[in-house]
C-alpha cells in the first residue's frame, strides 16, 4: 500500500462504520489486514448508536471491518503510535481524529 492511498482510507474513516469485506477489497485494503480484522458483529436494538444499519434498515448481525480498527492500523502503517492515542481518546471518533491529527503533525 502507498502512503497516498492510505492517507485516503484515513479519511473515510469516522470511527462509527463497519466495512463490509467486500468494500474494504474495493477500496485497496491488503487481504491481509481483512482478514485479520474482519469479524461478525452483532446488533443492540435498545439504543439507535448500538445498532447496526445495512441499505434495508436494521440488521441483527454484519461481518466486516470496524473502521476504527483499520484507522489504527493505517495509523500504524503511517508511522503513529497509536497505542498512546488509544488511552487518551474518549470515544472511537476521538480515536480517529487523534490518528488524522498525529498523521498531519507528521
Amino acid at each position: 500500500m502507498q502512503r497516498i492511498q492510505a492517507l485516503a482510507l484515513l479519511a473515510e474513516c469516522t470511527g462509527d462504520h463497519i466495512w463490509s469485506e467486500d468494500y474494504c477489497r474495493r477500496r485497496g485494503v491488503p487481504q491481509a489486514w481483512i482478514d485479520e480484522l474482519a469479524d461478525c458483529y452483532e446488533s443492540s436494538f435498545f439504543r439507535d448508536t448500538e445498532t447496526i444499519y445495512v441499505e434495508d434498515g436494521p440488521t441483527n448481525q454484519y461481518q466486516g471491518v470496524r473502521d476504527v480498527d483499520l484507522a489504527i492500523r493505517l495509523g500504524q502503517f503511517l508511522g503513529i503510535d497509536t497505542a498512546s492515542l488509544q488511552t487518551l481518546a474518549l470515544t472511537r471518533g476521538g480515536l480517529v481524529r487523534a490518528i488524522r491529527e498525529a498523521v498531519e503533525e507528521g
